[in-house]
């Protein structure tokens, strides 16, 4: 731990040593415990998540507020989404209009701070109260949720929507879970309850609750007039194909605006202005980040300046690019920002303190059970019992974190089959709780032990990459010119190129896949529906295309509905006569599948989970397994395989896998060998590549085992 001493002494400059991933929520409550104000800039939104979790369970005095980035890439042509806005807008309204009564560290990354944003006055003063101690009138509310872009919907279901019933007014404010319903009487605010946003149900009566703007531009005739000035003084003489200016000038937001904030306003600041006091505290690494966040800055800016200069594919629009230093901090007075603050840099190295300006926190990287993972002949959780022993022997209270609560279950299981003595209660010496921490640490009174330090790396499956809307723009690799399309509705057509369209003649663009049909017919189709499109395979000169229009890709669908009638009849025969046969019972036995499946060195999806429990589920049945399991490379099929061959071969069954080549029988070989190494199971491989010896002592083994 850090002296509290020293911690009270900080100022200027200061680099603390001995501060690995994990250990840095620790010490962060140790700052906050000497400074009423902190704000950790973390090198990006993983690193931010990961503090946050760190600080939930090591500190509970402190209010922790979230500041994150846009999720849209610098000059981009979309507008950040909702939510991440809502929480924005949260967080700089809470820096002005609460009073600081505990102690309060604010969360954010380089991306976010290197970002400017609206001046203080523009969100003083500019909520509305209801409940106890405020209300205001039906039409006053209306013209402020429409001066604060809030969007009018049928049903409101996202942060910044609302919705009128008569009397009735339904929105939902940032900073709330769910969002409000107020029934007025003429002017008078009769009642407010929170509601279900999915069901539309009432959930309970509401208190005191603020409306918050939720944009960080409002439209009125005042900022209308400073856009326009300042976009005419930095881009010259308007164009009569700038939708930008002309919808602005109507009062009309137009997708994308936010990239053009500055002009709203005559001045801007950074969060830091919000939090004039606070001190500073830089992640590891924090600095190589600005650096890298400059560059891509950099690059988007002079990508879209280039744009400009030979104008928008299939348009005669021109995107302006607003100059960086504008929107963004330049590196020098990102450095100058910090002046006369007191800066504190984490780094997971231990430093010396007779150095001046440094003070180690004494922590260290996790224990390392590696060498206990890689010996054959040594049992991880009986290496894990050791370790711990000599950490009560030390005095040195120690956390297992588990990745989830299925992950804690059978980690109990484990621990109580190796006589570990772990409890779920935090003041034990020895706690198991569930800590989504990548790694631990180890320090003179405190120790973290993590999953992936026990068991290894966790990976995060990888995600499916699929053509959906919001990406598209990053996915052109997976379409090329010339390609065959399959359109849902009007069949297979050729993919051209992307091209953006003004659609409805406002100003308003779109970017469009370009689709080519039979005799030259062309199709434009807003990216927002690219789902309705699926690649028909390997191209082929000679296809005809279909016609637009025609009927010959309806009678087509219609074949092939019927066939797929015929087929589903057959199954349904044969699934029917399987329900009747009779199959093995086959139950995992809890102890030691709960320790087999705690090696899998990979964080199970969903998709995975779920067909674990159909499969396991079918052996315990007491019917024939007649399942499917489909997935790409990489998604964990052969997991759901070892799980089902280890159940059986744990009820004295032999499990054959057939596989279609030589070389997946040597991948599948060695991953059976390694996950079954401390099993009583023998294993034998099958293939041309294996000698015939191996091979017929494999199938005499067989035979014996009958």
């Amino acid at each position: 731990m850090i002296n509290k001493y020293k911690l009270g002494n900080i100022s200027g400059e200061v680099i603390i040593g001995g501060v690995p991933e994990g250990y840095d929520g620790v010490v962060l409550a140790q700052i906050i415990e000497s400074e009423k104000s902190v704000v950790f800039i973390a090198r990006d939104d993983r690193r931010m998540a990961a503090v946050k979790t760190s600080l939930a369970f090591f500190s509970e005095m402190a209010e922790v507020i979230e500041f994150p980035a846009w999720d849209c890439l610098p000059y981009d042509r979309v507008s950040p989404k909702n939510d991440i806005v809502a929480s924005r807008i949260n967080t700089l309204t809470k820096l002005i209009d609460s009073k600081l009564i505990q102690p309060r560290i604010i969360l954010t990354t380089v991306a976010a701070l290197l970002q400017r944003v609206p001046p203080r006055e523009i969100f003083r003063d500019a909520s509305l109260n209801f409940g106890t101690s405020g209300c205001t009138s039906r039409d006053y509310l209306i013209q402020f949720l429409q001066k604060n872009s809030y969007v009018r919907s049928d049903n409101v279901m996202e942060p910044g929507e609302y919705a009128l019933r008569g009397g009735i007014v339904d929105l939902f404010p940032p900073g709330y879970e769910n969002p409000f319903r107020l029934d007025f009487f003429g002017d008078d605010l009769e009642s407010t309850r929170t509601f279900n946003p999915f069901s539309q149900r009432t959930i309970a009566e509401s208190g005191f609750f603020t409306v918050k703007p939720f944009k960080e531009i409002s439209i009125d005739e005042n900022t209308i007039g400073c856009f326009r000035k300042s976009y005419r003084a930095i881009f010259g003489a308007v164009s009569n194909e700038d939708p930008l200016y002309d919808a602005v000038s109507q009062g009309r937001s137009v997708v994308g605006v936010e990239h053009w904030l500055p002009l709203f306003h005559e001045k801007m600041e950074t969060l830091l202005d919000y939090i004039p006091n606070a001190t500073i505290v830089f992640d590891y690494q924090a600095e190589d980040a600005a650096n890298s966040r400059w560059d891509l800055i950099n690059d988007c800016f002079s990508a879209r300046a280039e744009m400009k200069t030979r104008g928008l594919s299939g348009s005669g629009t021109t995107y302006n690019p607003l100059p960086v230093n504008y929107l963004y901090l330049p590196p020098d007075e990102f450095g100058a920002s910090k002046l006369g603050r007191t800066k504190i840099t984490f780094q997971p190295f231990a430093v010396l303190e007779s150095f001046p300006n440094t003070i180690d926190a004494g922590g260290k990287p996790p224990f390392d059970f590696s060498d206990a993972r890689a010996l054959p002949d040594v049992n991880i959780f009986d290496a894990l019992r050791s370790h711990l022993e000599d950490a009560v022997n030390a005095e040195r209270a120690v956390v297992i974190g588990a990745i989830s609560e299925g992950s804690a279950k059978r980690l109990l299981v484990i621990f109580k089959e190796h006589y570990i003595p772990v409890s779920i209660d935090p003041k034990n010496s020895i706690s198991l709780a569930v800590l989504e921490l990548d790694s631990g640490f180890l320090s003179a009174d405190l120790e973290l032990i993590t999953e992936q330090d026990l068991l290894g790396n966790r990976l995060t499956s990888p995600k499916q990459r699929k053509i959906r809307a919001e990406n598209f723009i990053a996915d052109t690799s997976v379409l090329s010119s010339g390609d065959l399309v399959v359109h849902m509705d009007h069949g297979i057509g050729r993919f051209e190129d992307l091209v953006t369209l003004d659609l409805t003649d406002s100003g308003v663009l779109h970017d469009c896949l370009q689709l080519t049909y039979f005799g030259g017919d062309k199709l434009f189709l807003p990216v927002e529906n690219v789902d309705l499109i699926s690649r028909y395979g390997e191209g082929n000169e000679s296809l005809r295309l279909d016609r637009l229009g025609g009927v010959a890709w309806q009678a087509k669908k219609s074949q092939l509905k019927k066939r797929i009638r015929h087929m589903a009849d057959r199954l349904i025969e044969v699934a029917a006569a399987r329900e009747l046969e009779k199959g093995e019972v086959m139950v995992p036995q809890p102890n030691f599948y709960d320790e087999f499946c705690s090696r899998f060195s990979f964080i199970e999806t969903d998709d995975q989970s779920r067909a674990i429990e159909d499969v396991i589920g079918d052996l315990a049945s007491g019917r024939p397994m007649d399942r499917l399991i489909c997935g790409d490379v990489g998604f964990g099929k052969t997991e759901v395989a070892l799980r089902a061959a280890f159940v059986a071969v744990m009820e004295g069954k032999q499990v054959a896998m057939i596989v279609p080549t030589t070389l997946l029988a040597r991948q599948h070989f060695q991953t059976f060998q390694t996950r079954f190494a401390d099993f009583p199971v023998k294993l034998g491989q099958i293939s041309r590549l294996v000698p015939k010896n191996e091979s017929e002592e494999t199938k005499k083994g067989l035979e014996l085992d009958k």
